[in-house]
């Protein structure tokens, strides 16, 4: 009772949660993607507000999950990935270049954002149709497990709407 009482209210947020430095330091959570070419979400992830989006991208990329082509075996990597200027570090590029993955990651002081514009959007309009999910946000579970489970349902919602047509 007493440990109870000595409890500042707040104080558990969640694992998975740290400060937003593009919102004056409130504690959240960040959703990575990667998606095809049409929006569909293919992996997805989340961390913490303040962690580092290129730290993301080897998780998610061994996270894709085997894809059915029209002839031969099942796809287990993307032919090639878009990225922004988060993701141009040396290692990344080698890590994607070992797999046999082509990258398109913009690079730092040399190429401008505006390039990689006409093939960014399509992640960008995904990441709002899940923010067009009331659950996602905000967050509001304390466990990153449940948070990551609506993360999915959102996911398959949009797979869902996007194939149906």
């Amino acid at each position: 009772m007493r440990d109870r009482l000595r409890q500042r209210p707040g104080s558990q947020r969640g694992k998975l949660t740290g400060p937003n430095p593009t919102d004056r330091g409130k504690r959240g959570s960040k959703i990575h993607l990667i998606v095809d070419r049409h929006g569909l979400p293919l992996s997805i992830g989340i961390s913490a507000a303040n962690l580092h989006d290129s730290q993301a991208l080897i998780p998610l990329t061994r996270g894709i999950p085997p894809i059915r082509s029209r002839r031969g075996p099942r796809r287990r990597r993307p032919g090639k990935l878009h990225g922004d200027k988060g993701y141009d570090y040396r290692h990344l590029r080698r890590w994607l270049a070992s797999r046999g993955i082509r990258h398109r990651l913009a690079r730092k002081g040399i190429e401008s954002s505006k390039r990689l514009g006409r093939h960014r959007w399509v992640v960008e309009r995904t990441a709002s149709w899940l923010s067009g999910c009331r659950r996602l946000h905000r967050r509001y579970e304390r466990k990153p497990e449940h948070f990551l489970a609506f993360t999915a349902i959102a996911a398959t919602l949009i797979c869902h709407r996007r194939l149906a047509n």
